[in-house]
């Protein structure tokens, strides 16, 4: 193999790769383990690290296997020009060259197995009840755009999203790291799903012409722009209102420090409301939307701390 090709193969994986949107899992990792160390006094970083490793590789995998099935259906081949913003057309590896389809697909499979890799080892060595939560946070990714449920094209791709980066990976790195199962760490997940879903919702906005071209038939295509902002509306109050309850849960008002993004997002809807259809003044919503996202998890990492 030359190194032309391996130059472009290593570029063409990073691009897939995305590390700018592990910040998705990072958010809910960081949460989860701030508050086994704040109401079990535990945390190890080497499980840590690892366990962000593996969490990293299925996104990879997942950010493939969507990649290569967009293009498949003409998703990402059929986005104007205009529509094109950094929030816009998956990863565009394969349109811009940068890989091939069959590449993509090794990539995905590849990441995949070492996730499994990875997961099995923290199964063995460190919080076998883990097991199961990360069999299904990796399915869930594999048939985020995978036949035969396709939830990304099935309406179901929001709810998987926000239960995945949510919840699940909440809970998940809270057992890694506590060694114990407690329900209340997936309840701790649900404004972070909310938020998160709220992200692949306004990101959906630029993509919407081409979604609905290829049948991808996410809610932003079902319910139209205009129905869409509602929901998206809807989220950011979700995500306030389940931050009561994870205060009155724990009996902790510092959970309610989550709220100190309200602002910003009065703001995000209000643009969206304006903008919704137009994708270059939009994508301020789509910043911002991301930016609530970080700002109301690290807040919440804080109250985690604060929680003893």
């Amino acid at each position: 193999m030359d190194k032309m090709k391996v130059k472009r193969l290593w570029k063409g994986f990073w691009q897939v790769a995305d590390p700018r949107s592990w910040i998705a899992s990072t958010v809910p990792m960081l949460v989860g383990a701030a508050l086994a160390y704040g109401t079990r006094g535990r945390f190890s970083l080497p499980w840590f690290l690892i366990s962000l490793v593996g969490i990293y590789l299925i996104e990879t995998g997942k950010n493939s296997s969507n990649e290569y099935v967009d293009y498949m259906t003409g998703v990402d081949r059929n986005i104007a020009p205009e529509n094109r913003t950094p929030f816009s057309g998956g990863k565009k590896t394969i349109v811009q060259g940068k890989l091939s389809l069959i590449e993509v697909l090794y990539i995905s499979i590849a990441t995949f197995l070492l996730a499994c890799g990875i997961g099995l080892i923290i199964v063995l060595f460190r919080e076998p009840d883990i097991l199961w939560v990360g069999l299904l946070g990796v399915l869930i990714s594999i048939f985020y755009s995978v036949p035969p449920f396709k939830f990304a094209y099935s309406g179901l791709g929001e709810f998987a999203v926000g239960f995945t980066f949510g919840p699940l990976v909440t809970l998940g790195m809270f057992m890694v790291m506590s060694q114990e199962f407690d329900y209340r760490a997936m309840l701790v997940g649900l404004p972070i799903g909310f938020l998160i879903s709220n992200v692949l919702w306004i990101n959906q906005y630029p993509d919407y012409e081409a979604d609905k071209q290829g049948n991808k038939k996410n809610w932003v295509v079902r319910l139209g722009k205009e129905k869409g902002i509602k929901v998206y509306t809807i989220l950011f109050v979700l995500a306030y209102i389940s931050l009561i309850l994870v205060s009155i849960i724990y009996r902790n008002p510092f959970w309610l420090l989550g709220w100190i993004s309200i602002p910003l997002a009065v703001k995000s809807v209000k643009i969206a409301q304006r903008e919704f259809n137009n994708i270059p003044k939009l994508v301020q919503a789509n910043a911002n939307t991301l930016l609530i996202y970080q700002v109301t998890g690290l807040a919440m990492v804080l109250a985690s701390f604060l929680n003893g």
